[in-house]
């Protein structure tokens, strides 16, 4: 039986329940204000693009319809194998499983670095901002999306879900590693009530889920991110 890679930090939403995540994923954003404000600091078109805590590969043909190449790294093998069967008809992409504190690829290889929800937490993730500084060429830029705790209706689930993530701890960390916020406002739309609370669900504690549930109306929520990036 394959393992996970030495040192992943489990995810109890994607690793346990990867069906629900995808649905989670073609949810998130419909409107492109993350994509495009990541493109307004850093445009990855003809470059190399580096997918952190990738999962089933998402976002790889995203990136790969004008990257020059593009490479997801994960430390769960049954994402890995559902990574690569989504991208086996790319030339451009490759999926190896690792961690992001012992990342897969060579020094100063990367020109844009992508990890959303995925291991950068805050305080605890350095060894992952070290591997940063290896495989990221001068000129290159990184990306870590992470949730925004003070502000909308997920943002107060979340708060509520996890008390023991202090934003302002988080966003001290941030920048005291020379990175910068640039807060994004989305929302998640999904195809039925059903799809929602099945998310919900996986996302937030029993409890919260169901309170955050019985308290909010329709298939729509508003969420707000921070877009954390750094160049290099």
């Amino acid at each position: 039986m394959s393992r996970p890679s030495p040192g992943a930090r489990p995810s109890p939403n994607i690793w346990n329940h990867p069906a629900t995540y995808e649905t989670e994923n073609r949810a998130v954003d419909p409107d492109g204000a993350l994509e495009a404000a990541m493109r307004a600091r850093a445009d990855w078109s003809a470059r190399v693009v580096l997918d952190v805590g990738c999962g089933t590969g998402f976002h790889l043909p995203r990136f790969a319809a004008d990257a020059a190449s593009v490479t997801g790294v994960e430390p769960h093998p049954d994402l890995v194998a559902l990574a690569r069967r989504r991208t086996r008809s790319s030339t451009t992409v490759t999926v190896l499983q690792g961690t992001a504190q012992a990342l897969p690829v060579p020094d100063a290889s990367v020109d844009v670095v992508h990890a959303r929800w995925a291991y950068f937490f805050g305080p605890g993730c350095e060894p992952g901002l070290a591997e940063l500084d290896r495989v990221v060429r001068r000129g290159g830029t990184a990306f870590v999306i992470d949730n925004d705790p003070t502000r909308s209706t997920f943002g107060g689930w979340f708060r509520r879900g996890y008390p023991e993530v202090d934003p302002d701890v988080v966003e001290r960390f941030w920048s005291r590693h020379g990175w910068t916020r640039t807060p994004v406002d989305i929302r998640w739309s999904f195809g039925s009530r059903a799809d929602l609370e099945a998310v919900v669900r996986i996302e937030l504690p029993g409890p919260v889920a169901e309170q955050a549930l019985a308290g909010h109306d329709g298939t729509e929520v508003d969420y707000a991110i921070n877009l954390w990036s750094k160049d290099f």
